[in-house]
């Protein structure tokens, strides 16, 4: 056995060796090892079978059938009287095996091999799993029995359609029958058939249909053959004969065990009994690592008397079995013996060889009679009891099924039970009894019965019993496991370190987005590390290379540092990089130095490995949502900390996988469970703001470490999160940024007013909100703290006053406010010196942002109009004559809005230079500020030059209008004018299609015309005005009649003459095929002004109308970044912000005071109030979860789920009692039958005279009951 494992292991290696590991078109070679060691039996000798006349062999063949061998040995016929396959059949190499295609049925092909019953099951085993492809089972179902053309009941029919094949299709199971088209062969072949054909694709290989057949028994089987391997062969269905059966075409593979019989059945049992026993010890699990055993289960339907033997056989190598009570014949039988005269003293008396002989013979005499009731025909009895009373000894490893009273839909706990019954029978002795219950149960994803069985309370299980199941659930994505270990005491932190989050990664199914993201950080990586590549691999892509080298070493696995690489690729805008902290690498400010140091760490024994991972929670949250993993993500998103954070961060992720998924299904999925966290966000949030106001802003701003360092509003923006930005108390707390510390309800007019009188900021003529009513709104929401202390709200209020930042965005100091206090730690006794009324108040007004815009708006409306006085009035010659002072003045200001636009680009606060550039770069207004200053330059230095003076003039005439449109992103703070802008954009991408057809139409009509009108004009001016910008207008209805139609009279000059027509002359227009022309213009006017206009205003239409409904929700979010910009903003606008770049730039550069301005919207929250608002916010996404699983339950769909329940709970106790009712029934006549005994008895010594009873016998109850009623 082991030189033939050994042998096709090495054949196999050779073949994927030469292949590649790539399906090649099959050929001779590919199957010629498979002769070499499998074999097929012959019958050598010839025994003469008595009861045919002598023509026929006792191993069904006819004398002419056999050859001259086996004729030739008249010795050894003489003396034999019973065939026997070992020793009158000798073995040579098969020569039936390949491929086979059914003619008139389906393209599929199927698998099959004639194979000796002696042939070891490994080898078998290994060929079906790597030669054939097919994938490991999780479960393997033996159907025995009902293979004959004996109808089969319904009820059997529903059990196989409805219970067996949909229970292995939920667990990929193999199904093992005869594989013939008979009996329960062709029920369920049916079957996966049906199954397959309503299954989705992913699941359509879950279910293997393999047959294995006696090879004398297969009908048309020298069609089969071929020494060299039929690729495929061809076979027909039909059945000519009773006594041989076809193959049927709904099975996966066949295995055709030869014996050396023709036409007889049960030479297969043997070999099939071998195979099973196998399976059930071979390993299946986490990455097919072997975790548990491969369940195998024997199915009984019916069956013969001689199929009691191979029932005993394989109980006697512990598989279970499920016997279909009431299918008929063995099935009947066993379950009589099982269940009506057989308990357990009975049992264990009959295995002693001394003691009491009563029960020993009474049993063996009550099985003898159900014998002769089930089998009268059957001669040699003695053996059947004996067979009968072995299989009893192995009851608990049978399993009883009554499937007329039973639902099939519940087979599968059925079968999930009787193998669960019998993997306690074997369990190891320091091994909880219960765990491989619970591997099958995750196995099979049955957390219903894990919830009743299991984790009812009744067991204690330990952390190491539950960790491999906890590692299945997560790779296979059963997230209703995770939840239920982690209910019952799962130590997360106790379970995720590093390493194993590593090796999660590593379990990324191949050809998942996720998988190529990780594969090419991983190819960068290696491309980096690796040494001088030669031509051949610097051709390769990144994946190839991580892909040729993954088996060099662990320092080429997948690790943290691809992780963090691909989450910087999705979320690189608003996060700094990922697990940077953990690899040693933050650091490194470049990503080259930090790769080649993450290549040194990872080449190393990586120490990291072993440390627990920090935010456990938040990593298998990320983990989750980069494989789409709808249910389990949003568990641990309720597990983990900073709920609004988290769900706008797996939104965000989402949203850019979506951007590179490909496959339209998975991109739909994915911005649907982007959308589910969006709206968990806003629900979340809005519980926190009802809850309390102050607290809910700081959950807004506060700088999360699991996240990187970024906010929730930093992350809403990211993930364009528009439902969250459009929520009252986002919108508040930009409300209350942009008025600064002005109150709301201040006029513009006002501010507007006191642009120009600013002595009247020092008056009540503007409204500010005072220090005591922010301590008053401190005091008021103090007793909404639950207790927490009195200090406790003061990192939450710190946001209704943002001076404290603007005094040290200004003075470089502490902030000093007693709220601002708590959060740094810093004494409440300290406090800084006041300032000036004065200095304040003047500081309160223009440090405002809504100052600011203002401010901005108003001195770009004098930059225009100076702009367009240079243009019209004032814009003089080259020097040495100009330019003017005007436009002197014009220059400096462009100057200072190039230095505004400088900074704004390259001191993105705590980003890097690079993703600051990134971030302007997407905006699409700082494209229309690059475009007006390249033209503005373009044109300045070109009218400095006498040649280039006009081109000069004409550019700037241009960037004045790119100028003009700029002030269209200043209107979008509007809350009209917001969403019109808004409805615009959108339909500019509605014109580009609209311009796309139009341009097809007009080339063509534009072409064709101008070649019918005028058969020669070489001018290229007058070819383009009359292609392009003559049929354009025809559009608007101006259309030179007298020039296309003949019909009226055209006055201008022209002329034939080709060589005046070549110096410039106007050719005469063609007449002849004038009607052509017009027929043209007809159907390019119908084309463009009625098709194309108005599919142009339909699209119009329908966009104006959904942006409409969400205009509110466009605006609010599209106003948070008008606020950003202008609060980041110096106070001063342009050409005077100059002065605010000169103090930012001794402050910053010169004096290295650091700016919390620049921060935008960012407060850092630490100690016990960051654990206070945590906590908190943890409270809310509770009280708000709690409120969803209220109204799930209450609805109408759950209420109906749970009547459903309880209508099967009350069947299933009404069978019951019919159960009970039917044994009180049996009760009820034995007590009869006893009673009338002990009447007989007592009459009989009552008539005698041999001994007189001292007292009367005992008045029956009936008596008395009648005498104490007639009293």
């Amino acid at each position: 056995m082991y030189s033939r494992g050994k042998g096709m292991k090495d054949t196999e290696r050779r073949r994927e060796g030469a292949g590649g590991g790539e399906k090649s078109p099959k050929s001779e070679k590919d199957w010629s090892w498979i002769p070499k060691l499998f074999k097929k039996r012959v019958c050598t000798t010839f025994v003469e079978d008595s009861f045919r006349n002598g023509m026929f062999c006792q191993c069904g063949g006819v004398r002419t059938a056999h050859g001259t061998v086996a004729l030739g040995d008249y010795f050894s016929t003489a003396i034999v009287n019973q065939w026997n396959s070992t020793q009158h059949s000798s073995e040579y190499p098969t020569d039936a095996f390949g491929e086979l295609q059914f003619s008139g049925a389906s393209k599929r092909q199927s698998y099959f091999l004639r194979l000796s019953s002696d042939t070891p099951p490994s080898m078998v085993y290994t060929l079906m799993t790597g030669t054939w492809g097919l994938p490991t089972p999780n479960l393997v179902v033996s159907v025995v029995g009902g293979e004959t053309s004996t109808k089969l009941k319904t009820w059997v029919r529903e059990v196989l359609r409805q219970g067996l094949v949909k229970a292995s299709q939920s667990t990929g199971a193999w199904i093992l029958t005869s594989g013939l088209r008979e009996g329960v062969g062709r029920c369920v072949g049916k079957a996966v058939r049906d199954h397959a054909t309503a299954a989705s694709s992913v699941s359509l290989n879950k279910v293997v249909a393999l047959g294995i057949t006696p090879w004398g028994l297969v009908h048309n089987r020298q069609q089969l053959v071929n020494p060299q391997g039929s690729l495929p062969a061809k076979y027909n269905v039909h059945n000519t004969s009773q006594d041989y059966c076809c193959l049927d075409n709904n099975y996966q593979a066949f295995l055709l065990v030869d014996n050396g019989t023709v036409g007889r059945r049960g030479g297969e049992t043997g070999f099939r009994a071998k195979l099973e026993d196998y399976i059930s010890h071979q390993r299946t699990g986490i990455w097919g690592s072997g975790s548990i055993d491969i369940p195998v289960l024997c199915m009984l339907i019916s069956g013969e008397a001689n199929m009691l033997e191979r029932v005993d056989l394989s109980l006697k190598n512990s598989i279970p079995w499920l016997v279909l009570a009431g299918s008929g014949g063995l099935a009947d039988f066993l379950s009589d013996i099982l269940e009506k005269f057989l308990s357990a003293s009975v049992v264990h008396s009959s295995s002693e060889v001394d003691g009491e002989a009563g029960p020993c013979v009474d049993l063996k005499e009550r099985v003898a009679e159900r014998v002769k009731k089930y089998f009268p025909s059957e001669a040699e009895t003695d053996k059947l009891v004996e067979q009968a009373l072995s299989i009893c000894q192995n009851r608990d490893l049978i399993t009883v099924y009554h499937g007329e009273q039973e639902s099939p839909n519940d087979f599968d706990t059925v079968l999930l039970k009787t193998l669960v019954g019998a993997s306690k029978q074997h369990v190891a002795a320091d091994a909880s009894p219960y765990s491989e219950e619970l591997k099958l149960a995750v196995a099979w994803n049955r957390v219903d019965i894990a919830k009743s069985e299991l984790f009812n309370g009744d067991i204690h299980w330990k952390y190491e019993e539950l960790e491999d199941s906890m590692t299945d659930a997560l790779i296979n994505d059963k997230p209703q496991f995770v939840r239920l270990f982690t209910e019952n005491g799962f130590s997360i932190l106790d379970y995720l370190t590093y390493d194993r989050l590593e090796n999660l990664y590593c379990s990324v199914a191949e050809g998942t987005l996720l998988y190529q993201l990780l594969r090419r950080c991983l190819g960068e990586r290696l491309r980096i590390t690796a040494p001088a590549p030669t031509l051949s691999v610097q051709k390769d892509s990144p994946s190839k290379v991580g892909a040729e080298n993954i088996q060099s070493g662990p320092a080429t696995e997948i690790s943290l540092f691809e992780v963090s690489g691909v989450l910087e690729l999705l979320m690189s805008d608003v996060c700094q990089p990922f697990y940077y902290d953990v690899l040693g690498l933050d650091k490194f400010p470049s990503k080259r130095s930090a790769l080649r140091q993450a290549s040194k760490l990872l080449r190393g024994d990586r120490s990291y490995r072993k440390e627990p991972c920090l935010f456990p929670w938040h990593s298998l949250f990320i983990w989750a949502v980069l494989q789409n993993r709808s249910e389990m993500a949003t568990f641990f998103w309720e597990m983990a900390g900073e709920s609004v954070l988290s769900a706008l961060s797996g939104c965000k992720i989402l949203r850019e996988l979506s951007k590179l998924e490909i496959e339209t299904e998975t991109k739909l999925s994915m911005k649907e469970l982007a959308q589910k966290f969006e709206s968990l966000a806003h629900d979340i949030f809005s519980s926190c703001y009802r809850n309390n106001e102050s607290r809910s802003f700081t959950l807004l701003i506060r700088k999360s470490p699991v996240w990187s360092g970024t906010t929730c509003l930093q992350m809403g923006v990211g993930a364009d999160a528009r439902l969250f930005f459009s929520h009252d108390g986002v919108q508040s707390l930009l409300s209350q940024i942009w008025w600064g510390d002005m109150k709301k309800n201040t006029e513009v007019w006002r501010l507007l007013l006191t642009f120009f009188c600013p002595i009247l900021c020092y008056t009540n003529f503007i409204s500010f909100r005072s220090h005591t009513d922010q301590q008053q709104e401190e005091v008021e929401e103090r007793p909404n703290e639950d207790g927490l202390g009195q200090d406790d709200n003061a990192y939450g209020t710190t946001i209704f006053s943002f001076s404290d930042i603007k005094h040290i965005e200004v003075d470089g100091q502490e902030i000093s406010t007693p709220r601002t206090e708590a959060i740094k730690g810093i004494p409440r006794t300290h406090r800084p010196t006041k300032r000036p009324f004065i200095i304040s108040r003047w500081r309160q007004f223009w440090v405002a942002p809504v100052t600011s815009f203002l401010g901005n708006v108003l001195m770009f409306f004098l930059f225009l109009l100076l702009f367009a006085y240079v243009l019209l009035v004032d814009f003089t010659p080259p020097p040495p004559s100009g330019p003017s002072s005007t436009e002197f003045v014009l220059y400096f200001w462009v100057f200072t809005i190039v230095c505004e636009e400088i900074r704004e680009a390259f001191f993105g606060g705590m980003m890097t230079w690079r993703q600051s550039i990134r971030v302007y770069i997407q905006d699409v207004w700082n494209k229309f500020d690059v475009i007006a200053i390249t033209l503005f330059i373009t044109g300045l230095i070109c009218r400095m030059f006498d040649l280039s003076y006009g081109f000069g003039r004409d550019v700037l005439c241009v960037d004045f209008m790119v100028f003009t449109l700029r002030l269209i992103h200043i209107f979008a703070i509007h809350k009209q004018l917001g969403p019109k802008i808004i409805i615009v954009g959108k339909m500019m991408k509605d014109v580009f299609f609209f311009l796309f057809s139009l341009g097809v139409w007009l080339v063509a009509y534009g072409v064709a015309n101008q070649a019918l009108l005028y058969p020669y004009d070489p001018r290229l001016d007058r070819i383009l005005r009359r292609v392009f910008y003559r049929p354009y207008l025809h559009i608007y209805g101006q259309i030179p009649v007298e020039e296309m139609d003949v019909g009226h009279q055209w006055d201008k000059i022209c002329t034939d003459n080709r060589t005046l027509i070549k110096d410039g002359a106007e050719p005469c227009r063609t007449e002849s095929n004038n009607w052509l022309v017009v027929n043209l213009l007809v159907i390019y006017l119908l084309a463009t002004n009625i098709l194309l206009i108005n599919v142009l205003i339909a699209m119009f239409s329908d966009t104006f109308s959904k942006v409409q409904a969400n205009s509110d929700i466009y605006w609010k979010f599209q106003r948070y970044n008008l606020i950003v910009q202008y609060h980041s903003r110096p106070a001063l606008a342009p050409p005077f912000i100059i002065l605010s770049h000169l103090n930012l730039f001794i402050k910053r550069i010169i004096r290295k005071v650091p700016s919390i301005k620049i921060h935008h919207f960012v407060l850092q929250v630490e100690g016990k109030a960051a654990n206070r608002l945590v906590t908190w916010e943890s409270i809310q996404k509770e009280d708000f979860l709690t409120a969803q699983n209220t109204i799930q339950k209450n609805c109408d769909s759950e209420r109906l789920k749970r009547m459903s329940v309880k209508v099967d709970t009350a069947l299933k106790h009404l069978n019951e009692s019919r159960d009970f009712d039917h044994r009180l029934r049996a009760l009820e006549t034995e007590m009869e039958y006893c009673s009338n005994a002990l009447s007989w008895i007592v009459d009989t010594l009552a008539q005698g005279s041999t001994f007189k009873p001292p007292r009367p016998p005992p008045t029956s109850r009936d008596g008395l009951t009648s005498s104490s009623t007639s009293t």
